[in-house]
């Protein structure tokens, strides 16, 4: 139950506007990925960048079980299998970005669609889970002795994905 495992890695693209650059943000991820992408909305007004609530900003993927697995290699494999180590968080999460989609095997350049880059976020949990915090009745927040460490997500991603972290 305390061993760890890719509880899901989530691909986003981020490109501040709704229209036809959204569009093909999304054709990017369902190529790179397999599945259908999400659109994600904005909560938050700035008028600056024009920016209201409720407008689609970027796209979405997640991956949970082997396609997460697979994914998560194939992204290793672009970054040479380097992390930095700021890229871990406390809670022992990992972000990494990767800045052009033709990076990935069998992906071309493709003029109509243009260049875009992602950002790869991975959560790593342990095998028991985190029932405790998302059960209906009584929730808790899960045990310290439960939580992942960022030192043992760390041993986790070069043990298993032999990641080379970087100071």
């Amino acid at each position: 139950m305390r061993d760890l495992h890719i509880d899901k890695v989530t691909v986003n693209i981020g490109v501040g506007e709704a229209g036809e650059k959204l569009v093909k943000a999304q054709k990017v991820l369902e190529m790179v990925t397999g599945q259908k992408s999400v659109q994600t909305i904005s909560k938050t007004v700035n008028r600056d960048l024009g920016i209201r609530v409720g407008m689609p900003l970027g796209c979405k993927v997640t991956l949970r079980g082997e396609a997460a697995d697979s994914f998560l290699k194939r992204a290793l494999l672009i970054r040479e299998n380097r992390v930095y180590e700021y890229s871990f968080d406390r809670d022992g999460n990992m972000s990494f970005g990767i800045s052009d989609y033709t990076d990935f095997d069998g992906m071309k350049y493709d003029p109509e669609i243009g260049i875009f880059g992602m950002d790869v976020n991975v959560v790593i949990r342990r095998v028991g889970g985190t029932r405790v915090e998302k059960r209906a009745l009584l929730p808790r927040k899960t045990p310290k002795c439960h939580r992942v460490a960022r030192d043992e997500s760390i041993a986790y991603m070069k043990e298993t994905y032999n990641v080379q972290v970087i100071e």
